[in-house]
């Protein structure tokens, strides 16, 4: 391993994967990895956290009909 090589985690199974061309579907350590992660994005699994003004607008509608007295 040279110097400028970096060595990081799989993002799924933590397996330590070389930065570099010799590994094509970094960070994952495979392409079981990565499509597993892929899969976990399509079902929601994972979300973005969105904070005060962006919420669901339905959200805030049906949570003012309950704050008119």
């Amino acid at each position: 391993m040279t110097q400028n090589s970096r060595t990081v985690s799989c993002p799924r199974c933590a397996k330590p994967v070389r930065w570099g061309p010799e590994s094509p579907f970094r960070p994952f350590c495979s392409e079981r990895c990565k499509m597993i992660d892929l899969g976990a994005w399509a079902s929601e699994e994972y979300r973005v956290a969105v904070k005060g003004k962006d919420e669901d607008p339905d959200a805030r509608s049906a949570g003012s009909e309950h704050d008119a007295p």
